[in-house]
């Protein structure tokens, strides 16, 4: 008897053999008990997804199943509306870091799945708010990472933190990295930022390229707000533009004096996993973890 039994499937938008793909999944789908219900702007209108209903929010299906990779996670994730659906995703992408399963095992582990053999893995949020003078220029979450970064122009950008109202520094750098620890291996990682276990509650600020040797990554605890000013200088360079990023995913245009502030979210993304703790195996596989390069 499955225990999940109203499967919704999106997939990545730009996938190759994609009917061919979703067909094979619906099959698997299907054959464990479940009902398929398609995401209407991702699957909806292609061949095989004409006979199964749409779905139109999460409060219709019991999981939602991504097929594609980390970036169609991301997105499927920023598409949730409270977070509360579990997420099971099948990797089509290049490294797959968020993805519980390869496409070559979907037919053995997800009627596993549906059937209520795997444990949910929860990952925590951060809520980003970006002020200009008393306007409110965007608000949303990241379960990555917030990335203020400059744009246009290679110029570093002055950027004034605070950590809970105490100054910490000015970066002077490229950018700065505002991380989750599920975010710690993708951006934060290749910039030199340290891997943090997903389960620790902690947030990461890791400059990009910074000016200063002195400047490294820190790592705070997860209930910090930080607070981020811009603090750009427009003479020569008139059109210098700096911006922030979510995910990236989301993004908008920053200017001087304006202020973001990061905390950490109340809500809570639930992956399902096939074992308590798949992190060091998935170091190991996907980033190749500790291998000699000969």
């Amino acid at each position: 008897m499955a225990k999940y039994n109203r499967v919704g499937i999106t997939v990545k938008s730009g996938l190759e053999d994609k009917c061919k793909t979703v067909d094979t999944i619906v099959s698997i789908v299907e054959g464990a008990g479940a009902t398929v219900f398609m995401d209407p702007k991702r699957v909806g209108g292609i061949d095989c997804a004409t006979d199964h209903p749409e779905y139109k929010s999460e409060d219709e299906i019991d999981l939602l199943l991504v097929i594609g990779g980390d970036g169609t996670i991301l997105r499927a994730v920023r598409e949730l509306s409270d977070c509360s659906t579990p997420i099971l995703s099948v990797n089509r992408g290049r490294v797959g870091f968020l993805a519980e399963t390869e496409f070559d095992e979907a037919a053995v582990l997800i009627p596993k799945f549906i059937a209520g053999e795997g444990i949910l893995d929860e990952r925590r949020l951060i809520n980003v708010i970006a002020m200009r003078g008393d306007k409110e220029i965007i608000s949303g979450f990241a379960l990555n990472e917030a990335v203020i970064a400059q744009g246009t122009i290679a110029r570093l950008v002055d950027l004034e933190t605070s950590v809970n109202g105490e100054p910490l520094t000015t970066f002077h750098a490229d950018g700065l990295i505002i991380s989750t620890p599920t975010g710690s291996t993708a951006y934060n990682l290749s910039s030199g930022g340290p891997i943090v276990h997903p389960t620790l509650d902690a947030m990461i600020l890791t400059p990009i390229s910074p000016h200063s040797f002195s400047q490294k990554p820190v790592v705070l605890r997860s209930d910090a707000e930080v607070q981020i000013t811009v603090k750009t200088k427009q003479k020569k360079y008139k059109d210098t533009e700096v911006v922030l990023t979510l995910d990236g995913q989301v993004y908008v245009g920053l200017e001087g004096e304006d202020v973001i502030t990061i905390t950490q979210e109340t809500r809570s993304i639930k992956f399902l996993r096939r074992s308590k703790d798949t992190f060091f195996s998935t170091l190991r596989n996907k980033l190749k973890w500790g291998e000699r390069v000969d």
